[in-house]
């Protein structure tokens, strides 16, 4: 049984998806409400000063950093939670079965990508500083930044995970069941992934053309999970990403706004930097895990039908049989 057919356990009346993206949402407000209460406390409950830091995701209150991003993270982790009343209650489903389709979640992915990319990433940050150190400022500050790797490896990964739990893992397989092949829930999934990072505050520095990244990254996550049959290598890939950027460098126009190592100081701009890791180090990263773990039958598992398991409708129709006698 590949990745998507594992969302045929359960229910999955379309209604419940929808309920379930619901609470979600609604969950994720409450959890965000200790984060409004910090912002609102530091700008003296000023209404409208609390509106115009809002807008510079409460930046400008002078909140710490470190505890700005635990309570964005904590928004996530009740997010978590949501979706965890939604596929336990209401779609009758093992948590399990949304991240992967072998028998148990395989921690060995979810740590190889993590390093390997944590090491790929490093390494182009090393690259960037030296080649142009005059753009980036030594910011290291022991105590402050002691709590950020703290708060980075503990917390970050629930705000990846969610993100990951949702389009590759729920809504890749929902979709799936819908669409009945494997493309369209990639597309979907990774064009969606990529459009609701357009709030970030890159974007609004570096124009659309940045979404280029964002897709791009989706579609990279997407096929992975589609290639390996489940979710541990984008998990442990995203938890990377963020967590690097998040600890060696920061700036003031970027999503992560920390007591990073450094400071970029470079004017964004649209450059080489953008497009060399969607068309050049995302392949070489697939090709990398296709060796490793012997990926085959790529077509299937990219473009392929996506048909209920016999398994699955022999036992609903004994359960039919068994209702009506």
């Amino acid at each position: 049984m590949n990745f998507i057919q594992t969302g045929f356990k359960g229910l999955n009346d379309w209604w419940m998806y929808l309920v379930t993206l619901v609470i979600i949402f609604v969950v994720i407000q409450i959890g965000s409400l200790p984060l409004a209460f910090f912002a609102l406390k530091e700008v003296g409950f000023d209404m409208q000063e609390f509106q115009i830091a809002a807008q510079d995701n409460f930046m400008k209150t002078g909140m710490d950093s470190s505890l700005f991003l635990f309570l964005m993270i904590l928004t996530f982790i009740f997010g978590i939670f949501g979706l965890f009343i939604g596929v336990k209650f209401i779609h009758k489903k093992k948590f399990k079965w949304i991240i992967t389709s072998r028998q148990k979640v395989d921690w060995n992915r979810i740590f190889y990508a993590f390093f390997l990319w944590a090491f790929v990433s490093f390494t182009f940050i090393a690259i960037g500083i030296y080649f142009e150190p005059e753009l980036y400022i030594w910011n290291f500050k022991l105590v402050p930044f002691l709590f950020l790797v703290f708060v980075s490896l503990v917390f970050l990964p629930f705000q990846t995970s969610l993100e990951e739990f949702i389009f590759r893992g729920y809504l890749m397989q929902g979709i799936g069941l819908i669409a009945k092949n494997k493309w369209f829930p990639l597309v979907i999934t990774s064009v969606v992934f990529g459009l609701l990072h357009g709030a970030n505050p890159e974007i609004e520095k570096l124009g659309y053309i940045a979404l280029v990244f964002y897709i791009g990254t989706g579609f990279f996550f997407g096929i992975v999970t589609l290639l390996d049959e489940g979710t541990e290598l984008a998990l442990g890939l995203h938890a990377a990403n963020n967590i690097v950027a998040a600890i060696f460098v920061t700036a003031d126009w970027t999503v992560f706004q920390t007591d990073a190592l450094y400071i970029d100081t470079s004017e964004p701009s649209v450059g080489l930097e953008m497009f060399l890791p969607v068309f050049v180090v995302y392949p070489i990263m697939i090709f990398i895990f296709s060796k490793k773990y012997g990926w085959t039958n790529w077509k299937q598992k990219l473009f392929g039908r996506v048909e209920e398991p016999l398994l699955i409708e022999e036992i609903k129709k004994k359960v039919a049989t068994n209702f009506t006698n």
